[in-house]
């Protein structure tokens, strides 16, 4: 009977939400992860997590520079507090890449390293 459902409905329609712990898990251990920071440009100089690639949801080209993304990786998106990240995964999911992930309480509850500076 789910199946009916997920064919008539979608199957998921938001990103899978981890905490600070499952994350850091999944980046360490997925050889196809790329840590996505859709913060501005002043919050990734401020604090962010290392090895990530800055790609701001406000700025007017970001669906431009998501859909030049390789959809065969994992993508760890991840923002302040976990609602930007969120909305920039399920917009990922809707373009149709297929392994998006949200740090789903934000950088603001990253147990994690955190690296400063421009």
């Amino acid at each position: 009977m789910s199946g009916i459902f997920s064919s008539i409905f979608g199957n998921n329609t938001g990103p899978v939400n981890l905490d600070s712990e499952s994350f850091e898990q999944k980046i360490t251990e997925d050889k196809e992860a790329v840590l996505l920071d859709v913060r501005t440009s002043s919050e990734n100089i401020e604090a962010r997590i290392p090895n990530s690639k800055l790609i701001d949801i406000s700025n007017p080209n970001f669906l431009n520079e998501i859909e030049n993304l390789d959809r065969n990786k994992s993508y760890y998106v991840y923002c302040r507090s976990g609602n930007r990240s969120y909305h920039a995964a399920k917009a990922m999911l809707q373009m149709g890449f297929e392994k998006v992930f949200n740090l789903a309480p934000g950088i603001i509850g990253w147990r994690g390293q955190l690296e400063t500076g421009s």
